[in-house]
């Protein structure tokens, strides 16, 4: 006899048969999963009865009692569900989540031209605004926008400075905010810029090709070669793909494959008859039937893109209860290029799971075995982790990341950044600041918190975390654990924050491979956090150390040269020509020095 199941099945007898939503929660009362349903009572009754196998089986199994709530109609429960999936953030919900931001091209027309990369956790229409995208390829994106802004004299400042910036000076900008200007020449700005998106990118080719012409005759070889990358990124973003609909409509088309408890996902983008991407995905879900699943992932796939004209779905999928609750874009197609279409994406869907299910089942096993292993060593339920590195830069900037696993797997989006005031060579203060910072927004934000910090360190590392853990009263619910290494330098044990017990690790365990994993993670996007800083702000920093170099000649050194190393090599004859002589040897003589110490 199981007394839980007992009281579950009993509680169960009370279930009316009408729609609604319910709520799955844990021993310690803790909401793990939200579903919804036309009949309450079926659809409950169904996972304590026959024998369920994986997701299903791992969430029944963590079930210890459960509410519902009964609504008027289907919809209305689907809704409630949405609602309470965004407040709760169930463990066993959120895969379903999607946990990527597309970009898109922004064109803002009024009241001034600008052009931008974006991203937009929710897509809205803006009057003076037009969207182009989505675009996979985010590096693409990005180097056209910045080709285009810098062909043409777009607005590219924030807010609305009181004089004129430095694009002005440099002919990147019209002034805008201060001057008078040509409307004309913002006229066929826009026109150029609204045609390449169009599909006619033979203006903007040929202003290229003329600079290329330019840079060779005047034996600017790198330029040149730059210039001819930005045709290689035009050649990505206006790909001309085999699949043509000649009636130039925005659409998506979604299809799915399921099977053996893995849900395989697949999108196509098509904008202005053409598809520009697909968007692939393979979900493992806590469902027999996926019906559920998919319509909670389109809902809330459809809260952060934008809304195409026409969204084609498979008519195995509500269309109706997606169009009163989401939009009224969702269309079923029977015959002809469209049903095709759709057809090729379930053929993707299908291909996807059949080449990663093994992949994926063997990863998820991994996966579960290593993260029940840690919750078992530390006797405690672990379902996210969030993990801390600091690193210097150049020796005078410190900078910390933090990475999120959640059920062992990597949440990219719930990644941070953090610029250090501390003293670079106080790695404990530095971990006090991060710590309070990310858990004081924490509470005044009521955010999700982890129940496992990792630190990569011993003791003081330990104590620093704990002290701030402690003073935001967040002991009893975030354990604080740290990866100790070994005389070798070699990480080789776990600390338990709270007893300081240490725990040898087998070097060949799912388990020791999860925890290193997460320590290489951490310190990767900490290396990819210095390097974007150094190729975005060290030069200026440099260069705000020389006399003589102000805002205008820091950006034509930083235009032409690109970074310190390409500076320092160069001769004073080539920085003269930004700069005055004696400025220029100061310049060459003090990144010498720089490098030397650096």
């Amino acid at each position: 006899m199981n007394p839980r199941l007992d009281y579950l099945k009993e509680k169960l007898s009370l279930v009316p048969h009408k729609p609604g939503s319910y709520q799955y929660r844990d021993s310690n009362g803790v909401i793990i999963y939200v579903g919804k349903a036309k009949d309450l009572k079926n659809r409950m009754t169904s996972y304590f009865n026959g024998r369920q196998t994986g997701k299903t089986a791992e969430l029944v199994k963590n079930i210890y009692d459960f509410t519902f709530i009964v609504t008027s109609s289907e919809l209305e429960s689907f809704l409630l569900e949405i609602n309470l999936i965004k407040k709760y953030n169930p463990k066993y919900n959120i895969l379903l989540k999607d946990d990527k931001s597309y970009p898109y091209i922004e064109l803002v027309k009024a009241p001034y031209p600008e052009l931008k990369v974006v991203r937009y956790l929710n897509i809205k229409k803006r009057e003076g605004r037009v969207l182009y995208g989505p675009f996979v390829n985010a590096t693409a994106a990005n180097h056209i926008v910045r080709l285009l802004n810098e062909i043409y004299p777009l607005k590219k400042c924030n807010g609305k400075p009181k004089d004129v910036c430095l694009y002005y000076h440099i002919h990147e900008c019209l002034g805008y905010c201060c001057k008078e200007y040509d409307k004309l020449i913002v006229d066929n700005m826009i026109n150029d810029i609204t045609q390449f998106f169009n599909g006619n990118d033979s203006i903007i080719r040929d202003k290229i090709i003329e600079r290329i012409t330019n840079a060779s005759e005047n034996l600017d070889f790198e330029r040149a070669s730059e210039l001819k990358e930005y045709l290689d990124y035009i050649d990505i973003i206006q790909e001309r793909q085999k699949i043509d609909m000649s009636d130039l409509v925005n659409r998506d088309v979604f299809n799915y494959y399921f099977k053996d408890s893995f849900l395989s996902i697949n999108l196509f983008f098509v904008r202005k008859g053409k598809l520009i991407g697909s968007k692939n995905e393979i979900i493992n879900i806590p469902e027999d039937e996926p019906d559920e699943a998919i319509l909670n992932y389109l809902a809330n796939f459809y809260q952060k893109h934008e809304i195409p004209k026409e969204i084609i779905i498979p008519s195995s999928i509500d269309k109706d209860i997606l169009n009163e609750a989401i939009t009224n874009n969702f269309i079923y197609v029977e015959k002809g290029p469209k049903k095709k279409l759709l057809d090729l994406v379930y053929e993707n869907a299908k291909i996807n799971h059949e080449n990663n299910i093994k992949q994926n089942v063997r990863k998820l096993s991994r996966t579960k075995g290593a993260n029940e292993e840690l919750e078992n060593l530390l006797g405690r339920s672990i379902h996210r982790i969030e993990s801390f590195d600091n690193s210097h830069l150049f020796g005078s900037f410190a900078v910390s990341a933090m990475v999120v696993f959640i059920e062992g797997v990597p949440s990219k989006n719930n990644y941070r950044k953090f610029k250090v005031s501390m003293d670079v060579n106080d790695d404990y203060g530095t971990m006090k600041e991060v710590t309070y910072r990310r858990y004081y927004r924490a509470l005044i934000e009521k955010s999700e918190l982890p129940d496992l910090i990792l630190v990569d360190g011993g003791l003081g590392q330990i104590h620093a975390v704990k002290e701030v853990i402690d003073s935001l009263n967040l002991q009893d619910k975030i354990k604080v654990c740290g990866l100790v290494k070994n005389d070798k330098h070699s990480t080789n044990a776990l600390m338990d924050g709270d007893t300081e017990e240490i725990y040898e690790i087998d070097k060949t365990s799912d388990l020791f491979h999860y925890l290193t994993f997460i320590q290489e993670e951490v310190h990767r996007f900490a290396i990819t956090y210095h390097r974007e800083i150094r190729s975005k702000g060290s030069i200026s920093s440099v260069l705000d150390n020389i006399d003589g170099i102000g805002t205008v000649r820091k950006k034509e050194l930083i235009k032409k040269f690109g970074s310190v190393k390409k500076m320092s090599e160069a001769s004073i004859e080539e920085l003269s020509q930004i700069l005055p002589e004696t400025v220029a040897e100061n310049l060459k003589k003090y990144l010498e020095e720089f490098l030397k110490k650096n």
